[in-house]
């Protein structure tokens, strides 16, 4: 059987299994190859279109029309630097005859087949969360965010969200707003969490400092009227004729898309047009502590000010939310953002990272759910044809 038959065949097999539907079908194809190895096939139908990938490896997808035609699905995976697009027999072929293998052996007997995934499937590969004060008590050299601010800023900004200053409008809403006002607490953000030896000037007014350090792509912020609350009302509600699109005005300290640091504006409600709200925003748990000293400096100045999710921040310096656990093949990059919120992850980390603490904190993880191959005869009720 040459190679496109394997992978029609294998198409073919797995229309004898249930599939999830998300809007397309999907199967996971969890096997053992070379009597040792683990690895999971994915595989999408998108009408008559099947995209196979191996997620744990950086070789490129399948895209396959069954009986038709076998091809690289290459658009996505080129711009990443992943490879076995000009032999596609030679790279998948192996992967292609496992998978044939291990659909027999769950045609014989799926519980048990299911069953030795379940209890052989490596750790390192897995999904799941634990406690973040049990990684913390555990691993004396990991990131810590209450450490990095110190006793002090820690106690003051958790004693500020428990006296529910976060949801009093009259300390939190500034009545009148400017650009130069804006600017303003751009200064006293900037010197708040300044670091040495990169000390902030602080004969610069809050106009230039913005100007040095911030994204640049101001749209038009610095081209209004900077005392005029009018302009500034205007522009911040886009009908201001110089307020352009495409920018980045509140980010305040340059970075990537996730490890920048905002100081925007708002108004309190859609439909509210009456006064401004002013709020630290971070993403990167590295820029975390630096967005903190901007919010207590503004606080410490008697400023409305707010920071994005403050009772979730007061659970990290805690230690009372969760670290997640993520594959060994997956990226770190805002994997936090693929837990429900009911998990409360926000820092991620590798299996492997918890080195010679891997047996103390393993009995503690909870896992997701291993994707299980069910025959379709064995659905409650066997309408589901492929």
């Amino acid at each position: 059987m040459n190679f496109e038959d394997k992978v029609y065949s294998l198409l073919n097999n797995l229309k004898q299994f249930q599939y999830r539907y998300d809007g397309d079908r999907l199967w996971h194809i969890i096997f053992l190859h070379e009597k040792s190895k683990w690895h999971k096939i994915t595989v999408q139908q998108y009408r008559d279109t099947h995209y196979i990938s191996l997620s744990d490896k950086d070789i490129c997808s399948l895209e396959v029309v069954n009986g038709k035609s076998v091809s690289a699905y290459s658009t996505w995976h080129r711009s990443f630097g992943y490879g076995g697009e000009d032999n596609l027999e030679e790279t998948w072929d192996p992967y292609i005859n496992s998978s044939h293998a291990w659909l027999k052996n769950i045609q014989n007997d799926w519980v048990k087949a299911n069953a030795k995934i379940i209890a052989d499937y490596p750790l390192n590969c897995r999904r799941g969360y634990v406690s973040h004060a049990l990684v913390r008590a555990s691993l004396p050299d990991i990131y810590r965010l209450d450490a990095v601010l110190g006793k002090k800023k820690v106690e003051q900004f958790i004693k500020i969200v428990e006296s529910n200053y976060f949801h009093d409008s009259q300390k939190t809403v500034c009545s009148i707003m400017t650009a130069n006002k804006f600017f303003d607490y751009c200064k006293i953000a900037y010197i708040a969490s300044q670091e040495k030896p990169n000390t902030i000037d602080k004969k610069l007014s809050g106009k230039e400092l913005y100007k040095k350090y911030a994204d640049g792509r101001h749209e038009g912020l610095l081209d209004i009227d900077l005392d005029s609350v009018d302009e500034f009302s205007s522009w911040l509600d886009g009908t201001h004729p110089k307020r352009d699109r495409g920018g980045h005005p509140w980010e305040i300290k340059r970075g990537g898309n996730t490890t920048h640091i905002d100081l925007y504006v708002s108004r309190p409600s859609y439909s509210n047009k009456d006064g401004f709200i002013v709020t630290v925003n971070a993403h990167a748990i590295t820029r975390l502590a630096e967005a903190i000293c901007m919010f207590l400096g503004l606080y410490d100045a008697g400023l409305p000010i707010k920071i994005s999710d403050p009772e979730v921040i007061r659970r990290r310096l805690l230690a009372q939310d969760n670290i997640g656990i993520v594959a060994k093949y997956s990226s770190l990059h805002r994997a936090n953002q693929g837990y429900p919120q009911d998990q409360d992850v926000h820092d991620v980390m590798y299996f492997d990272d918890l080195g010679r603490y891997k047996r103390r904190i393993k009995p503690f993880i909870v896992w997701d759910p291993l994707p299980m191959l069910v025959p379709m005869n064995h659905s409650l009720l066997n309408v589901a044809k492929c």
